[in-house]
């Protein structure tokens, strides 16, 4: 007589965090981390636990060990994140979330125009990889941003804070357009403005036009088309874990970025 399989365990009945995925999110992205063939077997920790463990760490910012104990165990949930992110898992729920997000707000998934910044953040010692942003007077990580006109996320490029915009500007591009095949014009700030990066943008296909801050102005002005990017940034802001930057690898440092977005965007379609 065959012997009776057990059940798949549910979702451990513990006290809610704000953090938890609600069910209609879980339903958007359980389909990608449905069958990914990490750990032992697919049944000892519920997929929904474990990304609910990894979204704790992003919004409070506490280390994988600090993990509280009714989560599955914080080995089990970093063996995951580091596979979801080496695999691309993450991202391709960012990339495939964005999508929805833009066909809701009745826009073509394809976008035309983008925003170009970057954001310098302090680094552990830890890091494999830093450096010195003079202006910003930061050591540890610079973010390069591009973004859509909703303010979502379309490349995420990491460097260490010595890299100039204008030099990032070189990976980021080609990339977006590699990527982007519609993108036809990137609004930027003074950062990218020279021949370098003019060269570089007639070598993708896209036009960068600068927008300069006015110096006849006194005080705080909002950019056109900057302050999207800029808003973008305040977004990612909310996740703790993005307040500086606590990562050994530039990867890991990405992976947060897209999961700051993914956030954002479940809250928007669910």
């Amino acid at each position: 007589m065959a012997q009776a399989m057990s059940p798949t365990p549910q979702v451990a009945d513990r006290k809610h965090y704000p953090s938890d995925l609600t069910e209609a999110q879980w339903e958007l992205v359980e389909p990608f981390v449905r069958g990914n063939p990490v750990g032992p077997q697919p049944v000892v920790h519920p997929r929904r636990e474990v990304l609910n463990a990894i979204l704790y760490v992003s919004r409070t910012g506490v280390q994988w060990r600090y993990l509280p104990h009714d989560f599955p165990d914080w080995q089990s949930v970093y063996s995951y994140f580091r596979q979801w992110k080496k695999d691309g898992t993450l991202k391709l729920i960012h990339d495939v979330l964005r999508g929805k997000v833009r066909k809701q707000a009745g826009r073509s998934p394809q976008p035309t125009a983008a925003i170009l910044d970057s954001q310098s953040v302090k680094a552990d010692i830890q890091a494999e990889a830093r450096g010195y942003d003079a202006n910003k007077k930061v050591k540890g990580l610079k973010r390069h941003l591009l973004v859509d006109t909703l303010g979502l996320v379309l490349v995420a490029w990491m460097s260490t804070a010595d890299v100039q915009d204008r030099d990032a500007a070189a990976a980021v591009l080609p990339l977006a357009t590699e990527q982007f095949p519609s993108l036809k014009k990137v609004f930027a700030d003074a950062a990218y403005e020279g021949p370098r990066v003019a060269s570089i943008a007639q070598q993708a296909g896209v036009e960068v036009e600068i927008v300069k801050r006015s110096d006849n102005t006194p005080g705080f002005v909002v950019q056109a088309k900057r302050w999207i990017v800029e808003r973008t940034l305040g977004w990612l802001s909310r996740e703790r874990r993005l307040a500086r930057d606590y990562e050994r690898k530039e990867e890991s440092s990405e992976a947060f970025v897209y999961l700051g977005m993914i956030r954002l965007m479940l809250g928007r379609l669910a």
